[in-house]
């Protein structure tokens, strides 16, 4: 499928920990296959005094020294990971103030936000746990967040994504296809036709309506991909049908995979809520690589 080559960039949030070196990785591989550069983004929050007023000062003059050198680190650990077939596009930036605005306001101009899952929170050093939840929230593009202990699969384990048939999904399916189409792999689309016989404690499969309703999930899913398979005849698209708990069968589906996406908000969630349930569980316990895309 033919694509406009968008400039804007891929941002990623250092720290200088683990999990942050971990998303770097990710992004030099994601920044090789949409062709796209990638800024390195370390922010240096404000120095905070709580006695005997609550008051923000500035950071001190040798935060400075030490954001350069992460991000030193940080530059050389993209290329080393770069497995692009040109020369790497890579920008280093220093940012201050409160960490998730910064980085959100940055988002603004980027393609996808990049985090690691979780980070260390000593110091100089970004809470990254409660960064990737920040910026969940309140980025203004797609957000990948990558595990630092995920397991190694091969090149071609799927994309796996989630769909209910919400606004918020439609966007993720978007998202899915096209970043199955750029690493030429198969795409697992799976739909709950029901996210709530769980908690009713109920056997929703026992009941001739419930099978009803399943086999109505199965036209809503058939639906809901065609257009897209239309775009993107390569893609090859399996079909799972679960009976309940999306995020229960996303996180096994994760095993297997070489990326999970998901919507920022599903058909359950209350119009206020700026991150489902779902989704939210998916990020914390997923073994693969998850974009929570937003609309």
């Amino acid at each position: 499928m033919s694509r406009d080559s968008s400039p804007s960039t891929i941002l990623v949030a250092v720290d200088g920990s683990p999990e942050s070196d971990a998303a770097i990785a990710w992004a030099a591989n994601e920044s090789a296959i949409r062709r796209a550069p990638v800024n390195l983004m370390y922010v240096i929050p404000p120095a905070r005094v709580d006695w005997p007023i609550d008051i923000m000062l500035e950071p001190p003059e040798w935060y400075d020294k030490i954001a350069r050198e992460i991000l030193e680190r940080a530059k050389k650990t993209f290329q080393t990971s770069w497995r692009g077939t040109s020369s790497a596009h890579v920008e280093t930036t220093i940012g201050n103030g409160r960490i998730v605005p910064v980085l959100s306001d940055a988002s603004k101009d980027a393609q996808m936000v990049v985090t690691g899952s979780r980070g260390r929170g000593a110091l100089h050093r970004l809470l990254i746990g409660s960064v990737s939840n920040g910026l969940l929230h309140h980025a203004r593009c797609p957000v990948a967040v990558i595990p630092s202990d995920r397991p190694s699969v091969h090149a071609g384990a799927p994309v796996v994504v989630g769909i209910d048939g919400s606004p918020s999904s439609e966007a993720a399916t978007a998202l899915a296809f096209d970043e199955a189409d750029r690493r030429g792999v198969d795409l697992v689309a799976l739909h709950a036709w029901n996210d709530f016989g769980a908690y009713l404690g109920v056997d929703v499969g026992a009941d001739t309506e419930w099978r009803q309703y399943e086999i109505e999930a199965h036209e809503v899913l058939a639906e809901r991909l065609a257009g897209w398979q239309e775009q993107y005849p390569d893609v090859a698209v399996h079909r799972r049908i679960v009976c309940n708990e999306p995020a229960y069968w996303l996180t096994e589906e994760s095993r297997r995979a070489q990326l999970v996406v998901v919507g920022s908000r599903g058909r359950g969630g209350f119009t206020g809520l700026l991150l489902g349930s779902t989704s939210s569980a998916v990020v914390q316990v997923s073994s693969a690589p998850v974009i929570v895309a937003r609309r």
